[in-house]
């Protein structure tokens, strides 16, 4: 066990002198590059996909109930090859923005569900309160409904964020070199299976319990502020 360690992850495993430790580190940046911005992209896309499916106008709602059935009832791999081989093939994007793009998109489908459902959990009553109070129906959203609702949806967020790491093992469908294909790389060259997959497997297990541990921390944190 000992020598297959060594020979798949500190030891050279090709002519080019690639070593497999380093190859899995660098998987491990593209992969956390990726699900940090993927983030960031859904969570724009998903506040906007909310106003929009909230509007009273149907050419703002129907384009946002269009683009949340759309990826919620395809796979994400599918969306990601379809975005870098066919959209985005005549602009030159390198992989990892087509990356950050696909999974974004996806990630702004569920975000925007997660926060309707924290909006639609904020008591009518607060909304009725508000308006006859004279205020406009932006500025109810604004200044009383949407602070109640981000506390009600930021755990549900943490769980996304959570999943989105995950999902991320599919970049090696384009090319790119995540966690995941880093491992199968090793794999092709060394013949070793056991130590990277098992290796992949612990870092993806470290992550989501360390972000799950963070996560429930400020869940309780937010329960004490009640």
């Amino acid at each position: 066990m000992i020598d297959a360690i060594n020979a798949s992850l500190f030891t050279p495993i090709g002519d080019d002198g690639l070593v497999g430790s380093l190859l899995i580190l660098n998987g491990l940046k593209v992969t956390l590059i990726v699900t940090f911005f993927a983030m960031i992209l859904g969570s724009i896309l998903g506040i906007t996909t909310t106003l929009m499916k909230m509007s009273s106008k149907w050419y703002l709602r129907w384009p946002a109930q269009l683009y949340v059935g759309v990826i919620r009832g395809t796979p994400v791999v599918v969306q990601l090859v379809i975005l870098y081989f066919i959209v985005l093939a005549a602009f030159d994007v390198d992989k990892i923005s087509a990356a950050i793009i696909a999974f974004g998109l996806n990630s702004g489908a569920y975000i925007s569900e997660i926060i309707r459902a924290g909006i639609q959990a904020v008591d009518k009553g607060q909304t009725e309160a508000a308006r006859s109070l004279g205020l406009s129906q932006g500025m109810t959203m604004k200044e009383v409904i949407l602070p109640q609702a981000i506390k009600n949806i930021l755990p549900a967020l943490g769980n996304e964020f959570i999943v989105l790491l995950k999902e991320t093992a599919v970049i090696g469908f384009i090319g790119g070199v995540d966690l995941m294909r880093a491992g199968e790389i090793i794999r092709s060259r060394t013949f070793e299976d056991s130590v990277p997959l098992f290796t992949c497997a612990l870092i993806y297990l470290l992550l989501t319990y360390s972000f799950t541990f963070m996560l429930s921390k400020f869940e309780k944190r937010l329960k004490q502020s009640d």
